[in-house]
């Protein structure tokens, strides 16, 4: 938790240390390579409470997450960031890095475009922009070779199998910690060096290996959705009635699932894994999702999906009712609630999501 909670003041201090922190905003900005380059990966964050400077930047039907970074940008909460580098997602975040650009500048503000399809043609074009953007990091004092993204791409894969690991220790009926825990280690993956938090993860994988479990109780339930940062709403989730086995966000499984690619070479082995992730709406079909998302439900022995989605998130709401429908047919009931800047869940919310372990417990 602390490491979540003096992410801004630990970042400051590893700054003046000489990290050089570069900011980031989506799971699939290619983070091993930002790594490799000698730059500390962040993945930015919004938090909750009021938007006020932001409006004069982003309009107010970007997302409250969008919205929440612009507003700790305005107030000079990342002024520490040596640039930020976003692979290509969807069009507000990517509309972020140009404001970023024209607003608090850098030494780099950048969209990284990625392929969407796996192909041999898919993978030189990524490789060709994994080049582009290692370039310009050596213009900023970078030092890039494949030798050394080989060491970065290995060490971020022991990071991926290891928080696996202790996903997995905990999602059964009985776990030694809670689905909020684990939300919380996997946040801290954000904003820690990775080194840093590979020796953290290890030791409290050890000690988990040893720890009393406890039996979890509620109804099965898988989350899905966007970006979900406060932790807390996972807690809420379980304390409505549900006990929550998988966990389909962009601040889950999406992080670490699959842990690893295939190829003779690191670049190989990077784009591999780019292609075989766990799909995010901006970047795949409904259709695509729906046996992803089914086949998720069945192995961890979800009654139903709980979908957490950021207002304004346009990608997975334009996704959901196709999804929701596929879903349904598949006999696997959902409900979809909506996140704002307050990223929580309130009292009304709350009824109807004991409503709905009612109903999918009954």
């Amino acid at each position: 938790m602390e490491a979540v909670d003096n992410r801004e003041e630990r970042l400051r201090e590893w700054a003046s240390l000489g990290a050089r922190p570069m900011g980031y905003l989506c799971t699939y900005t290619p983070v091993e390579l930002i790594h490799a380059c000698g730059f500390l990966p962040v993945r930015l964050w919004g938090g909750a409470g009021q938007v006020r400077k932001a409006y004069s930047h982003v309009p107010p039907f970007v997302c409250p997450y969008l919205r929440l970074v612009v507003e700790r940008a305005a107030c000079s909460t990342f002024d520490f960031l040596v640039g930020i580098v976003q692979g290509y997602t969807c069009d507000a975040a990517c509309g972020v890095v140009n404001v970023w650009k024209n607003t608090f500048g850098g030494g780099i503000c950048m969209n990284l475009p990625l392929p969407y399809n796996e192909s041999a043609s898919a993978r030189t074009f990524f490789a060709s922009c994994a080049h582009d953007l290692a370039s310009r990091l050596e213009a900023l004092g970078g030092c890039f070779s494949e030798e050394r993204l080989g060491r970065s791409v290995g060490l971020y894969e022991r990071i991926r199998e290891s928080l696996a690991r202790v996903g997995e220790m905990c999602s059964g009926e009985s776990a030694c910690l809670s689905a909020m825990d684990i939300s919380v280690v996997v946040q801290a993956f954000f904003s820690t060096p990775p080194e840093t938090y590979l020796a953290m993860l290890q030791e409290l994988e050890a000690l988990l290996q040893g720890a009393p479990r406890v039996r979890r109780e509620g109804v099965p339930v898988l989350v899905s959705g966007s970006v979900l940062e406060d932790a807390g709403v996972i807690g809420l989730i379980e304390e409505t009635g549900f006990r929550v086995v998988a966990c389909d966000l962009c601040t889950g499984i999406r992080a670490y699932t699959p842990h690893a690619g295939t190829g003779s070479t690191p670049m190989e082995r990077l784009a591999s894994r780019h292609a075989a992730r766990f799909p995010c709406p901006s970047r795949s079909r409904p259709q695509d999702r729906v046996p992803l998302l089914a086949g998720l439900a069945r192995d961890s022995g979800a009654a139903g999906v709980i979908f957490l989605i950021q207002k304004f998130c346009t990608p997975h709401l334009a996704d959901h009712p196709l999804v929701e429908r596929g879903l349904r047919d598949a006999g696997i009931p959902s409900i979809l609630i909506e996140l704002d800047v307050e990223d929580t869940i309130d009292a009304r919310t709350a009824n109807r999501l004991e409503t709905f372990a009612a109903l999918v417990g009954g």
